[in-house]
């Protein structure tokens, strides 16, 4: 796949998270994608989604830079949202923040198979 085609696809999971088209997530995730290490499959990755977005009722995943190194795609995002309760177990309880996750995900067979997520907490922190 080239550099291209593959920021592509991406872009197209980004827009499937952003409408919260569950039922599109599986074109884009592999069965057996794992998550900062750990093996969640794609039935665990479709419920940490869809917790994250009841938890954050504004969420919307903005790319701020995308690189692409096939298989590789390293993403990151810029959030402001207002969490209903605690995030990342902070009191944040509606209130307005804003914070960057930068996110490296590893393809094959054009699907996610490996995601390693860190959210700039510190930045929340400063905001509440």
């Amino acid at each position: 796949m080239i550099k291209t085609e593959l920021s592509d696809l991406y872009r197209g999971y980004i827009a499937c998270l952003n409408k919260q088209d569950w039922s599109r997530l599986e074109q884009f995730v592999h069965d057996d994608v794992h998550y900062n290490g750990g093996r969640i499959g794609l039935r665990g990755y479709r419920e940490m989604l869809e917790r994250d977005f009841q938890e954050i009722p504004d969420l919307r995943f903005n790319i701020q830079l995308l690189m692409s190194d096939p298989p590789y795609i390293a993403s990151r995002f810029g959030f402001d949202c207002a969490p209903k309760g605690t995030f990342l177990d902070l009191p944040v309880n509606g209130k307005r923040i804003r914070f960057a996750e930068n996110v490296f995900y590893e393809f094959r067979d054009e699907k996610i198979v490996r995601v390693w997520s860190v959210i700039d907490k510190a930045a929340i922190e400063a905001q509440i």
